[in-house]
């Protein structure tokens, strides 16, 4: 007889030799004391718990991350796309090759492909799945077809690529399904595995606690668990998941999954806890929900999960570190089997499924699926500005919204390698560190399809895209002659301009007399070629003439640029950032549209409904406008022929047909390019983050970065057009016939020819050459030549 049990014979004993009523009430009193004092404290704490229970379980059942896509890839029979730039697109947005007959896989055979696309939710409306056949030939998608079908096809539009998830306060990845989306298998494969009496306990399943005490009593530890999944729900979703066991925390758990049955019903209770459950984590980010859990896993849809994977997926609930199967395969596969097993025991499968499954690897993807961190920093930080007059930062993270971007995977892959292979290639021990910044653009509509904003492109910090305003220099100088060349009777690419000393007066009886990089005059120039050699003399007597408050004027309607209207402004003595610089030229690029760059071209809500839809599709160009930029155009097309830009030539770009523009601050601390093509626009920055001398010029700095972009990414040739333009032979000041000695062709506003004169005899025509070089088509332009025969150029401040 134990002691306690003594203990309660003596006092029975006791009783019978001492009889009296004293006792019973003393007894009672005690006894509803204690009933009293419980429930003063349990019913307050329950009632508690059960507010919590309501607060919480809403928040973990709607709380998940806004994400961030990049533009879904819209195939076209004519559009210029290579293999190598479809791979990259389908890589970012986790296709993988396989069949050409499960969503999200592709297979080729020589030049064609089939691609299973997935179904998605975009700024218009939801895009279906499809199958599709396309086949590439010379660098363009030749054939569109409906693999099923086989009707061709106009377009089809491939789900884009995650590029960034923005969250709360935890870095929790998580995307909600309705239980009637998840697999059947998965649903009651998991209960089969953690809770077979699911359907019909309230919460507790006592008897497979008192059976799991006795197995684990008889083993000597803690080898079997007794939660149901409600409790499990309670605990890592309610209480937060937590290694301490303690009797407190285990009773609160409890009652918060006897509440929990008190409230919602089972399917409710489950959906939660698809959508809940913990099974991965990479780096800080932790992964919760099945569906997650298959794209983190299997870089699947959560529909198109094999037997196999399910096995794996519900094997991993247990443990998602020690039955993680990239770093423990073999604990993970032994996991798996069994689970299988326990499907097969309660009939799920049958004998050749769970044969053919046992039989399987495991499938696991190589990366973690479509769940993507931060991969770019710089243009998330652009879609963050962006959005920010209309969601404040507390409204994106955690908000469940759908944020569509313009980023293309590819033009951002190749602006990145560039970046990387021009600054290898540059340093060395005699020049200071070097960083970079870049935006490129679709010229069709202003998004933003690449952004980088250091050489360190995956890591946060500060962003030169955006941030870092430094002295463009010679950028300025098509502008320039853009207010010239929209006064055709005064000005045109033919008009000649003095190139000889220029003296400008300032204020307080002050001068400034800006000088050629070169330290020499040209002489009587045309207009076209001041622009294309980046003559500074010539400029700054076009500049003086247009009118620097009407520069300044010019660069706040076109880009917002507040600028003072000093005459060395005509020089880009103005320190501005890569994206400013991108939204001055596309102007330009565009054929004289006013453009405003964007990277957001919508926001989703949690069911896919657009909130905001930003429209992309500008205003037409106006006529003067149009025709002035076609102008600038086909002068800048001649720098890259002729001028400071030929190494564009050279590197195997002339095919492009680019116009583009160098640009150097002085002592080379700031190089510079901005050039375009028939669909793309990039501006590059290159120096030092200490303002120190870098020895490079537009020419041999920034515009290689640009040289490395453009050999990769697909763009159109760049054709400027002859819309409102005449062109003429001219000699002198005059038009002439063809065949006229020393004729040279020039476009003209339409309108605004010069008078015609017959070439017999000649026109005069001043001095253009200044020495033996040019003759021999060494012309010096705005740059001393490198080794290589690359120009570059600088801007003398006044």
């Amino acid at each position: 007889m134990s002691h306690a049990v003594a203990r309660i014979q003596y006092d029975e004993d006791d009783i019978e030799d001492n009889p009296g009523p004293g006792w019973r009430r003393r007894l009672a009193t005690v006894l509803l004391a204690l009933v009293a004092a419980g429930l003063g404290f349990v019913v307050p704490y329950t009632l508690h718990l059960n507010h919590e229970v309501g607060e919480r379980f809403g928040q973990l059942r709607w709380q998940i991350p806004t994400r961030v896509y990049a533009r879904p890839l819209t195939l076209a029979p004519g559009l210029r796309l290579d293999a190598d730039t479809l791979a990259t697109e389908l890589a970012a947005a986790a296709y993988r090759e396989g069949d050409g007959q499960s969503p999200g896989t592709w297979l080729r055979e020589d030049n064609t492909w089939t691609i299973a696309s997935r179904g998605f939710d975009d700024v218009d409306g939801p895009v279906a799945a499809r199958r599709v056949d396309l086949r590439l030939s010379g660098g363009r998608v030749s054939r569109l077809r409906d693999a099923t079908s086989d009707q061709a096809l106009e377009s089809q539009r491939l789900d884009p690529a995650r590029i960034a998830t923005l969250y709360g306060q935890k870095q929790e990845e998580r995307r909600l399904v309705r239980i009637e989306e998840v697999p059947d298998l998965l649903v009651t494969g998991l209960q089969a595995v953690e809770d077979r009496d699911f359907a019909h306990h309230h919460g507790v399943d006592v008897g497979g606690m008192l059976r799991a005490a006795w197995v684990n009593l008889r083993s000597g530890g803690a080898r079997q668990g007794a939660s149901t999944l409600t409790q499990q729900l309670a605990r890592s979703g309610l209480l937060g998941i937590g290694r301490e066991q303690t009797f407190t925390r285990k009773g609160k758990e409890i009652i918060y999954a006897l509440l929990i049955e008190s409230r919602y019903d089972k399917g409710t209770i489950l959906e939660a806890y698809l959508n809940q459950v913990y099974l991965g984590q990479r780096g800080a980010q932790a992964v919760h929900g099945v569906a997650a859990g298959a794209e983190f896993w299997f870089g699947r849809e959560l529909q198109n999960l094999s037997t196999e994977q399910i096995a794996l997926l519900i094997g991993i609930v247990k443990g998602p570190s020690a039955y993680d199967p990239r770093r423990h395969p073999q604990a993970a596969l032994e996991r798996r089997n069994f689970v299988l097993g326990e499907m097969h025991e309660t009939g799920l499968i049958d004998d050749a499924e769970l044969a053919r499954a046992r039989e399987t690897p495991l499938g696991i993807s190589d990366e973690p699926g479509r769940l993507s961190a931060n991969r770019f920093p710089a243009y998330i930080d652009l879609v963050r500005r962006q959005l920010a007059n209309d969601y404040p930062a507390n409204a994106l993270s955690g908000a469940g919204l759908t944020v569509m971007s313009g980023m293309s995977p590819s033009a951002q892959a190749y602006a990145e390698a560039a970046v990387t292979r021009a600054l290898k290639d540059l340093d060395n021990d005699t020049r200071p560190p070097l960083e970079s910044g870049l935006v490129v653009t679709d010229v069709h509509n202003g998004d933003v399809i690449a952004l980088v904003g250091s050489r360190e492109f995956a890591r946060p910090g500060f962003n030169r895209a955006l941030e870092a305003r430094r002295p463009v220099g010679s950028l300025l100088k098509p502008f320039v002659n853009l207010l010239a060349l929209a006064q055709p009777d005064r000005w045109s690419l033919a008009t000649w301009v003095d190139d000889s000393p220029v003296t400008v007066n300032l204020a307080r009886g002050r001068t400034w007399e800006p000088g050629n990089s070169d330290g020499r005059s040209h002489g009587t120039v045309r207009l076209v070629d001041a622009l294309v050699h980046s003559y500074n003399q010539a400029t700054v007597r076009i500049g003086m003439q247009v009118a620097p408050e009407r520069i300044a004027a010019l660069l706040k309607t076109l880009a917002g640029i507040d600028a003072e209207p000093h005459p060395a402004l005509i020089l880009g003595s103005l320190d501005q950032s890569p994206y400013a610089m991108a939204q001055l030229y596309q102007f330009l690029a565009s054929g004289g549209e006013i453009q405003p760059l964007h990277a957001v071209r919508g926001v989703l809500d949690a069911q896919g409904q657009a909130l905001n839809r930003y429209d992309n599709a500008p205003a037409p160009a106006q006529e003067g406008d149009a025709v002035a930029a076609r102008l600038l155009t086909l002068a800048l097309q001649q720098a890259v022929t002729d001028g400071t830009g030929r190494r564009l030539v050279a590197d195997g770009l002339g095919h492009l047909a680019p116009a583009g523009k160098t640009g150097t601050s002085n002592d080379g601390r700031d190089s510079w390019f901005a050039g375009w093509t028939g669909d793309h626009l990039a501006v590059v920055w290159m120096g030092n983050d200490d303002n120190e001398a870098t020895g490079l010029y537009g020419a041999t700095g920034a515009m290689r970065v640009w040289s490395n972009i453009f050999r990769h990414l697909p763009s159109a040739t760049l054709g400027a057009g002859d819309q409102g333009l005449d062109w003429a032979w001219v000699v002198g000041s005059d038009s002439t016939d063809a065949d006229c000695p020393g004729a040279r062709r020039f476009p003209f506003v339409s309108g605004h020819v010069p008078a015609y004169v017959s070439c017999a005899p000649p026109a005069p025509e001043p001095e253009e050459r200044r020495s033996w070089r040019d003759w021999f088509g060494f012309g010096r332009d705005e740059d001393p030549a490198d080794a290589t025969g690359a120009p570059t150029d600088e801007t003398p401040s006044p």
